[in-house]
């Protein structure tokens, strides 16, 4: 089966392009917008991802098959309380892998890559990790109660699909009720900021709930400064990839100590012994 994220890439690709016209027609001040070296380098990061990702997927689903063969649970794909339960059970997942990501450095080093544009728009979406092998434990408990393997892989292509319309400056905030449930452009822009009072805020995949039950939400105030709370200053794709496990490399040499060198790859980002950093 070919994934729908494949399938959905000459959308995102026109959508990318019709979003940069409407800064050449409609231009907003206040609004980054576009650059063809950061969009380049972005676009460079999706399609590596794409060809990074399709071993990693093939072994995903060795490894959801086998957990849902041994489990003696079953959940219906016919019933819709099967995928009621999918859809709040995937968000979740993705809630903690995401927050997971941005407190275990290691893991940073993965998801750093999302973050480094100093951009936002919809191709900051396809700036994507070339190391996602941390992803399969996240999602594993939906195998092991039973539902079945295409189902997971189809929800997760669906908030994928979901989370590229919200990387963008052009939507404002919506709806109040809207803004309650669901995450949107605006609480992503937050997430997207390095204020330090947006800094770790704002987690969600499609709902924005749980952020708000767990008290990880933060609401779009401030203007936005996107990018990292140390940029990296290049738009070589191999230095946006790997730049922080390199980081890490240095500072576990340097390190005294099983206890720092441990503190530097599973602490947090910004982690340092004495706590100066």
């Amino acid at each position: 089966m070919i994934p729908v994220i494949v399938l959905a890439i000459p959308l995102f690709l026109l959508l990318v392009a019709l979003e940069a016209l409407s800064y050449r027609f409609l231009p907003d001040d206040e609004e980054r917008g576009f650059e063809a070296r950061d969009t380049a380098t972005s676009l460079s990061m999706g399609a590596g991802s794409q060809v990074v990702g399709l071993p990693w997927k093939a072994v995903t689903v060795v490894v959801y098959a086998a957990a849902y063969t041994v489990t003696p649970l079953r959940m219906p794909a016919s019933s819709g309380w099967t995928w009621l339960l999918l859809f709040l059970a995937d968000d979740l997942a993705y809630y903690v892998f995401h927050r997971a990501h941005h407190r275990i450095r290691v893991l940073w080093a993965s998801h750093v890559v999302h973050h480094s544009s100093l951009r936002y728009n919809l191709s900051t979406a396809l700036r994507q990790s070339w190391t996602p092998m941390a992803s399969l434990p996240f999602w594993l408990p939906l195998a092991l109660v039973g539902i079945p393997v295409w189902m997971i892989l189809l929800q997760q292509s669906v908030s994928l699909l979901y989370q590229f319309f919200l990387h963008t400056e052009r939507v404002d905030t919506l709806w109040r009720p809207i803004e309650w449930v669901l995450n949107t452009p605006s609480h992503h822009r937050v997430h997207h900021g390095s204020n330090r009072a947006y800094l770790d805020r704002n987690y969600g995949g499609i709902l924005i709930v749980w952020d708000r039950l767990l008290r990880t939400f933060e609401p779009e105030g401030e203007r936005v400064t996107y990018g990292l709370t140390k940029n990296i200053g290049t738009y070589n794709p191999l230095r946006v990839a790997f730049h922080e496990f390199a980081a890490i490399g240095r500072d576990v040499r340097r390190a005294c100590g099983l206890r720092d060198r441990l503190g530097y790859v599973f602490g947090p980002p910004g982690w340092s012994p004495d706590g100066s950093r």
